[in-house]
């Protein structure tokens, strides 16, 4: 059977959303994943496993890293995790410019490597960039997300904490991972010598107490082993293999098919609509075309934008909704290029219990109510305070007194690292490649994305207001750095089909839709107006929740 009610092209984050609320709703829907299958429990190999059971102790050979500089690269890769990750030559791409493309491929996507960093939008990234000149206006408000944010908080299981912080909303949060000793007391000091910042417990995608509708999908409470990159098997932190596929699968409606290599969305010209998805088995290379009512496109967003742009008819030659040359422009995504770390004296008496997953954060207060600096957007920032293993010795790496150091407890450090907005620019693209193509005989696609002028300003003061709040918050010795490294690798990447009020200057309507084509709907990073400066992957949940609510009700009145 190849037809159904919905299809889902990707698994991620936002595609087990589309999969869980499309399904409950009673709609046969069929997600179809490039990669390979993964089962969650079943699947996770190298879970349980200490270090000295991985043959090169976690690291990677040599000659894989020279096989593969660019996934090398990602955070979290390891031996441990790089199952979850492509291999270089697997899965090319063309670069313009200089762009680390981090992807996993396999059922879950990367909802099984992501950070899980889950703060909400302020209402103030709604409306500053058409409000600061840099960008044209969402067609959404805070207001009318705020009851999606918490439908999927609640579900998904995000802990936190309520600290009425207008530039970082609360939410519907579990209890947060507490501070350390050390933590406590450098966000005391922030908080005493600053108004217009503070170091609060990071709103976390990790399951600190496991509530009723978390036991109902078979999770239990995170162990604080940060090992989340691995699979986790008790369901402690959220992803599309523990929670949302599975929820989808019991409601008897999901079918999910792996090895699909999606190559383009099926339009009709004379019922002026998308009828399905073809794909490309990715083992077997047969072409099979699937049908349906409505159509999710969740791929992520740099993959979504290929299949767009790919799917050509005489319609919409130049990709599926395309009228007015904008799909594929307008890329974005977040800047990390500002990190820091520096010492912190005393507590030589205390330590820590267990190995958290979550990190403190630091609010926005940049830009915030009005524009008032020299660049424009904003950032967060993400921080902790650790102590180190093994006290400072002046001998010889070697012997007795070596070993009886490494034994003892260190000194405490402090890092903290930014999150910053990049400004959408039409001149930040991505396209198809006239002559090469992949394995599957799609067009490679061509990334076209660089930082500017913008971007190091924000970045410059961020390094100096971060060293001025460490040094405030008593950390001394603050080392700042700028990683100069490529776009992408700061992952979030974001546009290049986004929202908008007017058809003219945007490919999505206010519920994801296409403005040229309404039953096909795009709720990952894709769907994107700007960047923000608080990580999007719990916006794009939000977002696909109630596109989906909105797709079943058009449904239902026979207007798609």
């Amino acid at each position: 059977m190849n037809t159904y009610d919905a299809i889902v092209v990707g698994s991620g984050i936002s595609g087990g959303w589309a999969a869980k609320e499309l399904c409950e709703a009673g709609l046969k829907t069929l997600v179809l994943e490039r990669g390979r299958d993964v089962v969650h429990l079943k699947d996770y190999p190298t879970a349980m496993l200490a270090p000295w059971e991985f043959p090169h102790r976690g690291e990677m050979p040599e000659k894989f890293i020279k096989e593969n500089p660019l996934i090398t690269r990602a955070a979290g890769f390891s031996e441990s995790t790089q199952h979850f990750f492509i291999r270089d030559k697997d899965h090319p791409y063309e670069q313009e410019k200089p762009f680390d493309w981090i992807r996993g491929y396999q059922v879950g996507g990367k909802s099984l490597i992501w950070g899980r960093a889950c703060p909400r939008w302020s209402p103030y990234e709604f409306i500053s960039p058409a409000r600061d000149g840099y960008g044209i206006e969402w067609p959404v408000g805070y207001d009318e997300m705020a009851p999606w944010y918490s439908h999927v908080e609640k579900f998904a299981g995000i802990c936190g904490n309520k600290d009425g912080l207008e530039s970082m909303p609360d939410g519907e949060y579990l209890p947060p991972f507490e501070f350390n000793c050390v933590e406590k007391d450098l966000s005391k000091k922030i908080s005493e010598r600053y108004t217009d910042r503070r170091m609060i417990h990071g709103r976390w995608a990790q399951l600190t107490e496991a509530r009723e509708i978390h036991l109902k999908q078979g999770r239990g409470r995170c162990q604080a082993r940060d090992l989340c990159m691995r699979g986790c098997p008790f369901g402690g932190y959220f992803s599309s293999n523990s929670s949302t596929l599975p929820w989808a699968a019991r409601t008897g409606n999901l079918t999910v098919r792996p090895h699909s290599v999606v190559h383009s969305i099926i339009y009709d010209e004379k019922k002026n609509r998308a009828t399905g998805v073809r794909i490309i088995d990715a083992v077997s290379h047969e072409t099979t075309d699937y049908f349906a009512r409505i159509i999710f496109m969740n791929a992520s967003a740099l993959n979504t934008n290929l299949v767009l742009l790919n799917s050509t008819s005489n319609r919409f030659p130049d990709g599926l909704g395309n009228d007015h040359g904008i799909l594929g422009k307008y890329i974005c995504h977040h800047n990390y290029l500002g990190t820091m770390n520096g010492r912190i004296e005393g507590y030589h008496d205390v330590y820590y219990y267990g190995r958290k997953p979550a990190e403190a954060m630091m609010n926005n207060f940049r830009n915030f109510k009005k524009h008032d600096m020299d660049f424009v957007g904003g950032y967060m920032a993400f921080m902790g305070c650790y102590r180190t293993r093994g006290a400072t010795t002046n001998g010889p790496e070697i012997g007795s007194d070596y070993k009886k150091a490494l034994s003892e407890a260190g000194d405490w450090g402090c890092y903290m690292y930014m999150q910053g907005e990049t400004i959408p620019k039409e001149s930040n693209r991505v396209y198809l490649s006239k002559d090469k193509k992949d394995p599957w005989g799609i067009p490679l696609l061509v990334t076209d994305v660089a930082y500017d002028r913008n971007d190091e300003l924000l970045t410059k003061d961020f390094m100096e207001q971060g060293a001025e709040t460490l040094a405030n918050g008593g950390v001394r010795d603050v080392v700042v750095r700028n990683r100069n490294w490529a776009p992408g690798r700061d992952i979030h990447e974001m546009g290049g089909c986004r929202m908008g009020k007017d058809p003219k200057t945007s490919m999505l309507n206010k519920w994801n839709q296409l403005h040229q084509c309404k039953n096909v709907f795009v709720t990952d990073g894709a769907c994107m107006t700007s960047t923000g400066m608080q990580s999007p992957s719990i916006l794009y949940m939000a977002f696909t929740a109630r596109a989906a609510g909105f797709a079943v009700n058009e449904l239902k009145k026979l207007n798609l």
